[in-house]
């Protein structure tokens, strides 16, 4: 049997022609390519904006955060529920991610605890798009006006999702994207700062780029700057004019790209209800974009290791960030501490055939069934 695979870069022809075009051209830093694609960005989730890129979606994070001046001793929260990338990006500028819980039906940020842990010290809140739902904003900038906070986005998820009718990133405060090999797109590596706060932008183009002042224009032109000065401390973050090249291919297939994912979670839903010891996340997958497929299910292990098995890959979304040792909480987060026992990520990328995601969930009904 063939393995079914987790997940995977899809790039074609297309994309390879384009970085043979930046080759070919022999500027491979950041240059018009990246210009061109911020542009495309901005002008398909139709938002007034500003779009920054960056090489990796952590860098977009960290950024975000050093550029609002949020350092030394300062506190950000962030569910416990994600990536060690949200932790490390805020550890980087010397503030403390403190630990949230999550709701059980959306693994969403609970707000209700976010309350808990606000001190004198809190600068920021960073909810995270955990696999791709985020419609549960509106109560966490309601809370953030509240509070004075700075809210960033961790929608590495979610590019091309919708959320009360407006692709995201049309609105909030700074919301970040990742386009490493196997997001929604992908520019090989790469992520994106996006903001209307205008201070904030320019800090963010310097700092991309080591701090100086004002590079972003010289680069955009194929030039760089001599004479210049430098006020902040900045960062080798810049985006390359290959990974744009490949960003921007990828870009125009995004329609294509968002239905097959789309397609893909709405049958898991439509197969897996009602199946004894499967529980479905409470996601609005007409318009949310699915980077993953994740599902509570009873005996997680002996599913998962049954799927493995069969030769098909499958993973866990995350080992929550305080039960590591270097972000370890001295307080328990029930829900989340539950739920990393029971969630389980299935196959979900471009390339998966209908008769494999059939194996998928063939496989899973006998497993239940034989229980």
């Amino acid at each position: 049997m063939n393995k079914v695979r987790l997940s995977k870069s899809c790039v074609g022809k297309e994309e390879k022609e384009a970085v043979l075009k930046v080759l070919d051209h022999e500027f491979l830093g950041m240059g018009a390519e990246v210009q061109n694609f911020e542009n495309e960005i901005k002008s398909y989730i139709g938002t007034d904006k500003e779009v920054i890129c960056v090489n990796t979606g952590t860098s977009a994070l960290h950024i975000a955060l050093a550029c609002l001046d949020i350092g030394l001793g300062d506190e950000v929260l962030v569910p416990s529920l994600t990536y060690v990338a949200s932790y490390q990006a805020i550890s980087a500028t010397g503030a403390i991610p403190i630990s949230v819980d999550v709701k059980e039906e959306t693994l969403f940020m609970d707000i209700e605890d976010a309350k808990k842990r606000v001190t004198e010290k809190t600068k920021a809140i960073m909810p995270v798009h955990y696999a791709s739902n985020s419609q549960e904003m509106l109560e966490i900038n309601t809370f953030a006006q509240a509070n004075n906070l700075r809210v960033i986005e961790d929608a590495a998820h979610s590019f091309g999702c919708k959320r009360e009718g407006q692709i995201i990133g049309y609105e909030g405060d700074v919301i970040c994207f990742s386009f490493d090999g196997i997001k929604n797109i992908t520019s090989g590596e790469g992520g994106a700062v996006l903001s209307n706060d205008p201070t904030f932008i320019q800090r963010v183009k310097d700092a991309r780029l080591l701090g100086v002042e004002k590079d972003t224009e010289k680069r955009y032109a194929g030039q760089r700057s001599w004479d210049f000065d430098v006020t902040h401390q900045g960062f080798r973050y810049h985006m390359s004019n290959i990974y744009a090249a490949i960003g921007s291919t990828q870009l125009k297939k995004i329609d294509v790209i968002a239905a097959k994912r789309q397609s893909i979670a709405k049958t898991y839903v439509t197969e897996l209800r009602g199946v004894d010891g499967i529980t479905l996340l409470d996601f609005d997958y007409e318009n949310i974009v699915s980077h993953i497929f994740v599902l509570k299910a009873k005996n997680r292990d002996l599913l998962r290791e049954h799927l493995l098995s069969h030769n098909i890959e499958c993973g866990i979304h995350y080992k929550p960030n305080h039960m590591l040792s270097k972000y370890k909480s001295d307080y328990v987060l029930p829900i989340t501490e539950k739920i990393y026992e029971e969630i389980l990520t299935l196959p979900c990328q471009f390339d998966l055939s209908t008769e494999d995601q059939t194996r998928v969930i063939n496989a899973i009904k006998d497993f239940y069934s034989a229980c």
